[in-house]
């Protein structure tokens, strides 16, 4: 931590699912890869009651839905999490029980829509990295008057984060991966496609 104040870098926030890392997190080495995403955080088709795809979620947000009793899973991985009482096969695509009226507008603006529409890849480096190992930067810094909103916001990796600081990517000498833009119908069923490419338990579902 010393060595990064001397050098000026901002320390590393401590962030995590539960809100803190822990210090041992904090002291990897930055040329170590990524840690490996939890299977909570693995996605998750989301079909209507009709069956047609609408969004994409995490196991642990699919987990709750089958529990309240508002879906029911068509597809399981082989992993399985375990209760006190019993084991659940992890959902690669649930279904909602009763139909949903979906509209055609584009997604609030939070942290988790940011994530998910860079694919929780560092949008400077181009690597992917856990929900937890990301945070979200000003294309343009507010201290110039920057905004958040869809089209100055991405995903970044502290490194990248710190290596920015308050200046913009060409003065930092970094480039943007791709231009941000606003979460739409379209870029879900384009993030849809692409991870049913990788899931053969979803292609059947997506056919539109």
């Amino acid at each position: 931590m010393n060595n990064r104040l001397k050098i000026g870098l901002r320390p590393r926030p401590k962030l995590g699912l539960a809100g803190v890392i822990s210090d041992s997190a904090l002291t990897k080495s930055p040329t170590a890869p990524p840690s490996r995403p939890s299977v909570m955080q693995a996605p998750v088709l989301v079909l209507n009651a009709t069956f047609e795809p609408i969004n994409v979620t995490a196991v642990r947000r699919a987990l709750v839905l089958m529990l309240k009793g508002v879906a029911q899973a068509e597809e399981t991985n082989h992993a399985e999490v375990h209760s006190t009482s019993k084991a659940i096969q992890v959902p690669s695509v649930i279904r909602l029980l009763s139909y949903r009226h979906i509209p055609q507008q584009s997604r609030a603006l939070s942290r988790k829509n940011i994530l998910l529409r860079d694919r929780n890849t560092c949008q400077f480096c181009g690597h992917a990295f856990p929900a937890s190992e990301l945070t979200l930067d000003h294309v343009m810094p507010r201290s110039r008057g920057g905004r958040s909103s869809w089209e100055n916001l991405v995903a970044c990796c502290y490194m990248c984060n710190n290596r920015k600081g308050d200046r913009t990517p060409e003065e930092a000498g970094l480039q943007l991966q791709r231009r941000p833009r606003p979460f739409t119908l379209h870029t879900s069923r384009q993030l849809m496609r692409l991870i049913g490419h990788r899931d053969e338990k979803w292609r059947k579902y997506l056919f539109y």
